[in-house]
């Protein structure tokens, strides 16, 4: 049997074994429009249950050995390297994912349960000086139960990247994938994890609509919330999270900035900001949404990105080899050539592109374009690659830092340059030489202002960080005396 075959998961939902569900939704290829399968929709009900079932059984899981954790882990990554062609087809075909993504999505997925493994084993806690006599130390326990709220764009890695370092360190996981991606962002990894032998309700896979996100906030049980999305819903979790007194970490939008400076290849620097812009549609939180070139290369640069966009093909990625496959839904295509649109009546120049293509849109360069129109502002999450000059480097770092996110910067050219350049800028991640789109499973990943909360993903530090408590503990050889 494959791994995701329809007949273990169809019109179910993952909650101590797969229940069927009273209620499920079309599983939809946005390419096509046709329907792939039936997913099982969980209810708020059902995960009020599923989070007394998490609290149990996340008891008995954080009592269990850390190298009985991390050889599931590691099992998990041995299933996701056996099953990558099959997990891959479902990134292209519900996801809208181009191979290439798709297939660099599952290789993330595999390096995150490596990762992952040496979690339980790594140290976690510290020896403290104590002005009394007694033993004093700080010591990282299990959050406890964790719920994971993750998005369509690449929706198997930015699940998973919450969901194993959580089960790693000894907590249990209530996962609610967006409901266009509930396969390759939900199934996949139940599956996984359940064949690489995590025991039963440890991790519960609740499909649904915002009533079902409000409910894995509100669950009591739950301790952390790890939500990855728009900075809209993430402002709403935040605000409810604050009010529950539970911890939010929040990755959120991002409008990228890419700096080309004077001196620079102007090919490869065309070539690095079109793979910013228009990786997977440009449908990605790092996704380069704002090009900063230097005037002495500024119209030669806007000729070749454009150049590179036209010559980009669109199409169904199931079907033929493409470099951009379709926007996500109906909705999010309307609302990227509005902002086109928008741009364009205020005085921007469609460059290349600019228009839709079924359900694709073209790679757009737009030129003319200044700091108040809809494309610079606004993160487009399309494939649009707005262009602007600047010639001192005070200027490029005003333009990168007048923005309301502060994900992630690609600075191009001399690196000494760059970095006095990266020294003003209010940013979590800095690239020289490279494009704004860049994750490593041990690397740390988070943003600034409206991009999150400072939450951080990757790597031992952040992961520890974020799904374990604190507990300070102090021991003495006998019991003290005390004047009372």
């Amino acid at each position: 049997m494959a791994l995701l075959d329809t007949e273990v998961w169809s019109k179910k939902f993952y909650s101590g074994g797969w229940q069927q569900s009273h209620a499920e939704q079309p599983v939809v290829e946005p390419a096509t429009g046709d329907q792939l399968a039936l997913i099982g929709v969980a209810t708020p009900d059902d995960v009020r249950r599923a989070a007394t079932r998490a609290a149990r059984a996340q008891r008995r899981w954080a009592a269990t050995s850390p190298a009985h954790r991390a050889a599931v882990m590691r099992r998990a990554g041995d299933l996701f390297t056996a099953h990558a062609a099959e997990i891959t087809e479902w990134l292209i075909r519900e996801a809208g994912s181009v191979r290439a993504k798709a297939e660099f999505e599952v290789q993330l997925a595999i390096g995150e349960c490596y990762e992952t493994a040496s979690l339980p084993t790594h140290p976690h806690g510290e020896v403290l000086t104590s002005e009394e006599e007694r033993w004093s130390l700080a010591r990282r326990r299990p959050a406890g139960v964790v719920s994971v709220i993750a998005p369509f764009n690449f929706p198997l890695i930015l699940g998973l990247r919450s969901v194993a370092p959580a089960l790693a360190l000894g907590n249990a996981v209530l996962l609610k994938p967006d409901p266009r991606t509930a396969v390759s962002g939900g199934v996949v990894i139940a599956r996984i994890l359940e064949e690489a032998g995590l025991p039963d309700g440890v991790l519960h896979l609740l499909p649904g609509d915002g009533s079902v996100g409000q409910a894995v906030v509100e669950a009591p049980e739950v301790r952390v919330i790890s939500f990855t999305g728009s900075t809209a819903v993430g402002r709403a979790i935040g605000e409810q999270a604050g009010r529950l007194l539970k911890r939010a970490h929040l990755e959120l939008g991002g409008n990228n900035a890419l700096v080309v400076l004077p001196g620079a290849d102007v090919h490869k620097a065309a070539s690095a900001g079109a793979f910013g812009s228009y990786l997977h549609q440009g449908q990605i939180c790092m996704t380069t949404g704002r090009h900063i070139v230097h005037e002495s290369i500024h119209e030669e640069y806007a000729a070749a990105l454009a150049a590179k966009a036209a010559s980009l093909p669109v199409g169904n990625p199931a079907q033929q080899e493409v470099a951009l496959g379709p926007i996500i839904d109906s909705r999010q295509l309307e609302r990227v050539h509005g902002i086109v649109t928008a741009s364009v009546e205020a005085g921007a120049t469609v460059a290349a592109g600019g228009r839709a293509e079924g359900a694709a849109y073209l790679a757009t360069v737009l030129t003319g374009v200044t700091p108040e129109m809809p494309a610079w502002r606004e993160e487009i999450f399309g494939p649009v690659a707005p262009i602007v000059s600047f010639s001192t480097l005070e200027e490029a770092a005003a333009l990168v830092n007048d923005c309301d996110y502060g994900l992630s910067v690609g600075i191009l050219g001399e690196v000494g340059t760059a970095m006095r350049l990266a020294d003003q800028l209010e940013t979590g991640k800095v690239h020289v030489n490279e494009q704004t789109v860049s994750d490593e499973p041990n690397a740390p990943f988070g943003g600034m202002k409206a991009s999150g909360t400072g939450a951080r993903f990757g790597g031992a530090t952040a992961n520890i960080e974020a799904f374990t408590e604190t507990q300070w503990v102090t021991l003495r050889p006998e019991i003290a005396d005390y004047p009372f």
